[in-house]
């Protein structure tokens, strides 16, 4: 086990202490072992006794302390990190106190999210190893800096996401599992078109022309017992989703490509601005429910409330 110094010694001007932090703040201790971690000297024991002692060294008080066995740090999903943090929300603590960036969170991007949701109620950060300390002005400064690099790592990250998406809209492929109605994505990722599903896009489009109204148009498919690509009911939004898709008339774009595909067109260019128009006739006005539909709602509300009643005798 790693020697522990004696409870009590000062260690101000070292690392996680910045010579001009606070005292008489209420402190939270927070641990984290994984599984097999205590091979490497980090118990939960000796993570809580280094804290301490480094609470000790501010003069801050010891308020709570909280510790997740055999949890992982893939995410903020422990149940006493939880805790840690509804006391923090309380405004209960000034503080949170941790012996390693590794035992409090995944990555240092996590650490800046979480360390600006704590900020929102006053509570700083400091690591016992490292020079994290967001309770001086000096330990605030160096942890934006931080943040800086964290925000730099996740644009690099978001820029190679691109380029990869890029490559996949260059050879004019679908970038996940679920293509749009009316296509099926082919081995070499690239869709197909399925007929049955672009003669249901063609009838949407077709019926959105005579009822000029979306929330008629998913009554009328769903009670014809059609269902979305995913198998759900329709509703406004679904139809919403097929009728603005201009992939429908072979326009791709992905990750900021554009390009004509003609083997992807399913509708013709007059159909798809016909409807285009009505849409945007009728965007900002209320869309009055058929009575017929609304005379069906009724029906079926009634008898989910008569269902109801009858299994409450």
């Amino acid at each position: 086990m790693t020697e522990v110094p004696e409870v009590g010694e000062s260690h101000r001007g070292e690392a996680g202490i910045s010579a001009d932090s606070p005292s008489n703040l209420d402190a939270a201790i927070y641990a984290r072992t994984s599984s097999g971690s205590q091979r490497f000297g980090y118990s939960i024991d000796e993570q809580v006794q280094r804290c301490w002692q480094q609470c000790e060294s501010a003069d801050w008080n010891v308020q709570y302390v909280f510790s997740d066995e055999a949890e992982s740090g893939r995410d903020t999903d422990r149940p006493q990190f939880q805790k840690l943090v509804t006391r923090a929300e309380e405004e209960l603590i000034d503080v949170v106190v941790f012996w390693k960036l590794d035992r409090f969170c995944r990555s240092l991007a996590d650490l800046v999210r979480i360390e600006e949701h704590l900020g929102d109620f006053d509570v700083a950060l400091q690591s016992v190893t490292e020079y994290i300390d967001t309770t001086s002005a000096v330990g605030r400064f160096n942890f934006r800096n931080l943040a800086s690099a964290a925000e730099l790592e996740s644009d690099l990250t978001s820029q190679r996401v691109k380029m990869g998406m890029h490559g996949l809209a260059k050879d004019h492929r679908w970038p996940n599992e679920i293509p749009p109605l009316g296509y099926e994505k082919t081995e070499s990722g690239r869709l197909a078109i399925i007929d049955f599903e672009a003669n249901l896009v063609t009838r949407i489009f077709r019926i959105y022309l005579e009822e000029h109204s979306m929330p008629q148009v998913a009554f009328l498919l769903n009670e014809a017992g059609l269902s979305t690509k995913e198998g759900n009911d329709w509703c406004r939004q679904s139809i919403n989703t097929v009728l603005s898709n201009e992939l429908y008339v072979g326009e791709y774009a992905l990750a900021g490509y554009e390009e004509y595909v003609g083997e992807y067109r399913i509708l013709s260019d007059e159909l798809f601005d016909a409807v285009e128009t009505v849409r945007y006739r009728f965007q900002n006005s209320a869309e009055e429910m058929n009575p017929d539909r609304k005379h069906s709602k009724s029906e079926r509300i009634l008898s989910e409330y008569k269902q109801a009643v009858r299994g409450d005798e």
